[in-house]
């Protein structure tokens, strides 16, 4: 079994967010649209795919850190279920280690909120370049601008809009993706696609000023791309976006979506920007670690023909096949049946059956490639 997606078209990202602002429903659209799951769980009816501890599915909250596979346009999008509640901070923790970008979900009543500014603040600690999706646009009292305005305010950092919605509750019919200078309108939800058309004449200026705003924050991050805006030329869409991208990878720079989870509005453009600006493996930093020796430092290059390096982050025990542990490959092959050194337990371990998990279905594997996350059965 040979690697299903190359290195650069991964993405191990999480979804974070404060408690209640739609991180659930939102991983399930995700897993929906991929075309991992049939029928779209709700989270008020107790059957969100994510959260499938009997525990969660009673509070309607995400305990646990549960990774699933999906794949999108090409790309391999492993999903790490981040917990928005407060007191499982740990565990936030040891989820963000693991991943290389970060889909940050705000409430479009609140904006940032307390919770958003613990995890916000994790995610900068561990270097993870982040994009911003402000859900619940169909509730009242939802305010884009406000959202976006308080992550300046909140957490001081560098955003800008790469869309703005059309209308607003109950008339959010749609969002016009700037950079490409097109609208997407919501007309039947069931579909996996949106209608694009050009940009209605009405919002003709308001694509004009957000996309001036845009390029003037995104120009610090590329002097090309600055001496173009200066000398009034108009960018291409491919440079527009690698320089989104640039400015994204460098952890300096969150652009902002909009959309409705729940009704299914927004997702798809929000998968769009997944795969165009977070990073893949090869993106981020090499792995450090230590020799055998336990003093030598050491790093790993994210590829398939180095040495084998992992991270275990979450051991839950699974009622079918027992104590499951979750870990990402940085470097190298993970075979079943292989022996892997544990360094903590300072001894060789076998690597039993090997499983790529879509939150409750499981599918064995025999090899978890450099960039992939896998659970193994048999580790101590």
């Amino acid at each position: 079994m040979s690697r299903k997606f190359p290195l650069e078209k991964m993405r191990n990202i999480g979804i974070m967010a404060h408690i209640d602002a739609g991180k659930t429903t939102t991983t399930e659209r995700i897993l929906y649209y991929t075309g991992r799951t049939h029928k779209v769980g709700e989270t008020h009816d107790g059957a969100a795919t994510m959260d499938w501890m009997a525990q969660e599915q009673e509070r309607g909250i995400t305990i646990t850190s549960a990774a699933t596979t999906a794949a999108w346009k090409g790309h391999q999008i492993n999903i790490i279920d981040t917990p928005g509640h407060v007191d499982f901070t740990v565990e936030v923790e040891r989820s963000l280690r693991v991943l290389d970008g970060a889909v940050t979900v705000l409430d479009a009543k609140s904006g940032v909120e307390p919770q958003t500014e613990t995890v916000w603040r994790q995610a900068t600690k561990y270097n993870v370049p982040r994009v911003v999706f402000v859900n619940k646009m169909d509730a009242i009292g939802a305010d884009f601008e406000m959202a976006t305005d308080t992550i300046r305010t909140r957490l001081g950092a560098k955003t800008a809009p790469i869309q703005i919605p059309i209308g607003v509750e109950d008339h959010f019919d749609g969002l016009i993706d700037i950079v490409e200078q097109k609208a997407h309108m919501f007309a039947d939800l069931t579909q996996k696609e949106d209608d694009i058309v050009d940009v209605p004449e009405e919002f003709k200026d308001a694509v004009e000023e957000a996309r001036q705003e845009l390029f003037e924050v995104i120009a610090d991050f590329d002097e090309d791309f600055m001496m173009k805006i200066l000398e009034g030329e108009e960018p291409t869409v491919e440079e527009i976006k690698s320089t989104i991208r640039k400015g994204v990878l460098s952890g300096e720079f969150f652009p902002v979506m909009c959309g409705a989870a729940y009704r299914n509005k927004g997702v798809i453009a929000m998968l769009d920007a997944v795969v165009d600006y977070l990073p893949s493996p090869v993106d981020v930093p090499n792995v450090t670690g230590t020799k055998m020796d336990e003093e030598t430092p050491d790093e790993r290059p994210s590829a398939d023909d180095a040495p084998f390096s992992a991270l275990a982050f979450k051991v839950m025990t699974d009622p079918f096949v027992g104590r499951l542990t979750y870990f990402r490959v940085y470097s190298g092959v993970a075979e079943a049946g292989t022996s892997v050194y544990n360094s903590v337990k300072r001894k060789r371990e076998r690597f039993g059956r090997l499983m790529q998990m879509h939150a409750n279905h499981r599918e064995d594997v025999e090899r978890v490639y450099a960039g992939e996350i896998a659970a193994a059965v048999g580790l101590k």
